[in-house]
């Protein structure tokens, strides 16, 4: 992305408190919990929207940029001319400006509006909803099994909105000798993947390391960690079989189930140092 590039801050509060009733030991009393925001964002090319989701409104720069890059739209940050991100009454709006022929390449879109937990709402095929992607990953020295480990907890501690909330879901680049480089939160696991593409984009980084997820490992998931360029993935809970199929074609190496004691290598175990 272009150094000039404007940006704005993400302009709405991501929680906010909600009146309750707490019943406890069989009495009720007032309450009040934090809970995030869930608001439309339409990620707009060109002045044409190209997908519209439920996200929390934090760190719309990063899952602006991640969008773009692990959909495809665009292969590098350097291809984003401008990024602005615009409050509307109906929602939030991220508008990109892509370099010159980009827009010709967008003339086969994706239109999604897609809800919180959707991630392949609006694909034109079946091809696109089991794509292979296929895209170098980043170099990556084998991870011994005790790292795993570190890396799903670093990412509990760092889901600051996770334990305020107990609604959003997380992602994160773990590297080893370094920790969590990365971490994103969000309603939706797609978007906290994406947020952490972006953020790592925009810095120059490499996705060389452990994504880790507090999602289940769902295909679309697997299909974005290709696009990222990371050779690990890890869950705290199970991959699809399509999951599988897809990380295993791609050459992601897939560890699922991490528990403090546990966790289970599905595919490409080479990565894993016992």
């Amino acid at each position: 992305m272009t150094e000039h590039a404007p940006t704005s801050p993400s302009p709405l509060a991501s929680a906010a408190p909600a009146p309750s009733v707490r019943y406890r030991d069989g009495a009720a009393a007032p309450a009040s919990r934090l809970l995030p925001e869930e608001t439309p964002v339409a990620i707009v090319h060109d002045a044409v929207t190209y997908a519209v989701m439920m996200a929390t409104p934090a760190d719309l720069e990063d899952l602006a940029v991640g969008f773009s890059l692990t959909e495809g739209v665009i292969a590098s940050p350097d291809e984003i001319q401008s990024l602005e991100i615009v409050t509307t009454d109906l929602g939030v709006e991220a508008r990109l400006w892509l370099a010159p022929g980009r827009a010709a390449d967008l003339a086969r879109r994706r239109l999604i509006a897609g809800p919180t937990g959707c991630g392949l709402c609006g694909v034109e095929s079946l091809e696109q909803a089991a794509r292979i992607v296929s895209r170098p990953l980043a170099p990556l020295s084998p991870v011994r099994a005790a790292e795993i480990h570190q890396a799903v907890t670093a990412l509990e501690a760092a889901q600051a909105l996770g334990k305020d909330t107990r609604a959003v879901h997380a992602a994160g680049l773990w590297r080893p000798g370094q920790g969590l480089v990365a971490a994103r939160e969000d309603v939706g696991r797609h978007n906290a993947v994406d947020k952490v593409a972006g953020a790592l984009a925009r810095s120059g980084e490499a996705a060389d390391g452990v994504l880790v997820l507090t999602s289940r490992l769902s295909v679309e998931l697997v299909q974005k960690a290709a696009a990222m360029g990371a050779p690990v993935v890890a869950a705290v809970s199970a991959p699809t079989l399509l999951a599988i199929r897809a990380a295993e074609a791609a050459g992601v190496t897939l560890a699922g189930v991490v528990r403090p004691d546990a966790f289970e290598v599905f595919t490409h175990p080479h990565r894993i140092e016992t």
